[in-house]
């Protein structure tokens, strides 16, 4: 390839790359959301902290059960047309949302961001798969992830103090639109594999062979995978430790502090916004540190045993406002942040072509993790709960979170004990004969 070409070829790639990961900060602003405006929608529609966790857990619900989905279409129809896809209907659901007269309504919008986005980041996986080599896959993973989750430090501290001036349905209504022009954005520009815009493979320009085409119909590759037992532990990683992470960090962290420690919302939720940079900054950095070391196991289960500790700590330690709590809430997200590995792992376990649904496997677990530790952490503390009330909210005390915490604390062991079964790959695909030196 001629310098041109390259610079080109640079130039293109970056450029899809920075508005699929657009797309994707809208991803997580929609998932981290309902922490912040958690006091106004249980104030407009009237709701207990089990109901308010079921609310929000409806984009989880919906995000679960299209995970394998995702993947079948992001090998099948390719990122270009399923992200588009997805950002027009999370555009119409977070209008659904923002416009909602009530709780049902509310809720039928929260179900259609959940579908919209459910797509977009096994696409953009996908399409990180093709246009990357697999030894910067982890590094690009875990910058993926870092800049994504800029939308959800957005949903944090920023939006606190944006509903000082704007209401909640305002800031829905608003993030709507710009998931519709996102989505006219990505048919217009993105494309599927470099071959697309008049480049050769990524392999063919390393000087490797090209991966196989597919010679079976995608029910048979999908059923390849979810028989491929290598594939698993990191579905089970995700559903504890990251799982975990998005319940607390997207709807119980920041109320806790205003419960428990007497703090408004706006500063409440700088400690969700701690959690979340550290997630962000988790991901980059375990996911280079994966690649630079050649392993991806010891890096997912240091991230398990840390949050265990994090849990434990949140739950048994006289911490406050302040460094302690800035450090819990960090050290929380850092230790999440080792999930990117996970995708690492799944796809370096099955054949290229089938990347996209290894990929989904192990989100859905992320997502069925969250969808049952959210409603699960707002019953729990809904036992513990005193009568206490504070215009028309409920207000919960310390003990009542610990029962949640507890609960999470569980989850991450469990995860933990599940990157012990992580299959070793070196940062190569194992499913491919070795490169000849």
């Amino acid at each position: 390839m001629s310098p041109d070409s390259h610079r080109r070829f640079q130039r293109i790639r970056w450029t899809i790359f920075g508005l699929l990961v657009a797309s994707y900060m809208m991803v997580y602003f929609h998932r981290m959301a309902p922490g912040a405006v958690s006091a106004d929608l249980m104030q407009t529609f009237g709701t207990s902290g089990a109901a308010l966790g079921s609310l929000a857990a409806m984009y989880y619900y919906i995000y679960t059960a299209m995970q394998v989905p995702s993947g079948v279409l992001a090998d099948t129809l390719g990122p270009r047309l399923s992200v588009t896809i997805g950002a027009l209907v999370a555009g119409g659901g977070s209008l659904l949302f923002g416009l909602a007269p009530d709780f049902m309504t509310a809720s039928i919008g929260r179900f259609f961001v959940g579908l919209g986005v459910s797509v977009v980041f096994v696409g953009l996986m996908k399409w990180n798969t093709v246009w990357f080599s697999e030894q910067r896959y982890g590094l690009v993973s875990g910058l993926t992830l870092l800049l994504g989750n800029v939308g959800s430090i957005l949903a944090a501290g920023p939006l606190a103090v944006l509903l000082l001036q704007y209401s909640w349905r305002s800031v829905f209504v608003t993030a709507g639109f710009i998931s519709i022009l996102l989505a006219l954005l990505s048919w217009w520009i993105v494309r599927n594999r470099p071959q697309d815009a008049g480049f050769p493979s990524v392999r063919a320009m390393a000087g490797e062979a090209e991966e196989p085409p597919r010679e079976r119909h995608w029910w048979h590759e999908l059923r390849a995978v979810l028989g491929n037992r290598a594939v698993w532990p990191g579905f089970w990683v995700n559903f504890g430790i990251t799982g975990s992470l998005f319940a607390f960090a997207g709807l119980w962290g920041l109320p806790l502090m205003r419960d428990v420690f007497d703090l408004s919302g706006s500063d409440a939720s700088l400690y969700t916004t701690a959690a979340l940079a550290g997630f962000a900054g988790g991901s980059f950095l375990m996911g280079g540190l994966s690649d630079r070391i050649g392993r991806r196991r010891p890096v997912i289960l240091g991230a398990g045993v840390l949050s265990c500790a994090v849990w434990l700590g949140l739950m048994l330690l006289p911490w406050g406002p302040g460094f302690s709590g800035f450090l819990l809430y960090t050290l929380l997200g850092l230790s999440a942040g080792g999930f990117v590995v996970t995708y690492a792992a799944a796809k370096e376990v099955v054949r290229p072509a089938n990347a996209g649904m290894a990929i989904a496997v192990v989100n859905t677990g992320l997502f069925l993790g969250a969808a049952i530790m959210q409603p699960l952490f707002g019953a729990l503390i809904d036992a513990g709960w005193d009568g206490t009330l504070l215009e028309g909210v409920r207000v919960y005390d310390l003990q009542s979170y610990r029962y949640g915490l507890a609960a999470s604390a569980g989850f991450a062991a469990m995860a933990t004990f599940a990157a012990l079964r992580i299959t070793e790959t070196r940062c190569r695909n194992i499913s491919l004969p070795p490169v000849a030196p």
